[in-house]
């Protein structure tokens, strides 16, 4: 297994943000609403199986899951959605990827642009912060399942069903994967008894950067105003 890595202080802070934000189920509707443009059955569509998935754990409403995915179709109201996706250098260099969902793409870009002007960063060129990632499955699995379990032999099993890492956390796994192997990979931990706490496709730093206290707090609090905004749906760095 790779070493020990950060999931509770990133944990703690998704849910802080989370939390935070009156406009969460807004969030989660446009991802099901993208994820919907390419299927409307979730059987049939990985990505809208995801989306409703993390709905569902977030208590978003039956009928709010549906009109969402009716949405896509043409059917519900609203402006058709676009995807978005902004290359960053943020406070020192740190390399962050923002992807938005958006009706109007010169409102988001000029928030974006807006906000990186206040909090010290800059919009980059195609590519010149995206190689810094890999997009791929993250699955979470708790401390309490994974104890019951011989982890050597969970995670040859795992990396045999397809997960490319297992990283040892301080309370369980975090399992990585192509995104063609995702779906394979989550089926597998679930038919293993083992419960899923967390499962999406994000934006993972190949190689993590250390930043001193200060530097953490400005670039976190640029992070925290960029998904503050509606248009936004995610946003990733390379910091450790």
């Amino acid at each position: 297994m790779s070493g020990h890595s950060k999931w509770a202080n990133i944990a703690k802070r998704k849910g802080a943000q989370d939390a935070k934000k009156a406009n969460v189920f807004t969030k989660l509707a446009r991802n099901i609403t993208v994820a919907a443009q390419k299927g409307s059955d979730p059987d049939m569509n990985f990505s809208l199986r995801l989306a409703i998935d993390k709905a569902r754990s977030a208590s978003m409403p039956k009928d709010n899951i549906e009109r969402a995915i009716a949405k896509a179709s043409g059917t519900g109201d609203g402006a058709r959605l676009e995807q978005m996706f902004y290359e960053v250098f943020g406070p020192e260099g740190i390399g962050i990827l923002v992807e938005a969902l958006t009706d109007n793409k010169n409102r988001t870009t000029s928030e974006i642009r807006a906000i990186l002007n206040k909090y010290g960063g800059t919009l980059a060129a195609a590519n010149a912060v995206k190689w810094m990632f890999k997009h791929q499955g993250v699955i979470r699995v708790g401390l309490t399942d994974v104890e019951n379990k011989d982890a050597l032999t969970l995670e040859l099993e795992l990396i045999d069903a397809g997960a490319d890492d297992v990283v040892e956390e301080e309370n369980g796994l975090t399992i990585y994967s192509s995104f063609e192997n995702f779906e394979k990979v989550k089926k597998f931990v679930e038919q293993k008894g083992l419960v899923v706490d967390y499962a999406e496709m994000e934006w993972v730093a190949k190689d993590k950067v250390e930043k001193n206290e200060e530097s953490n707090a400005k670039i976190e609090k640029l992070v925290d105003m960029i998904e503050e905004k509606d248009d936004v749906s995610g946003v990733y760095t390379n910091i450790a």
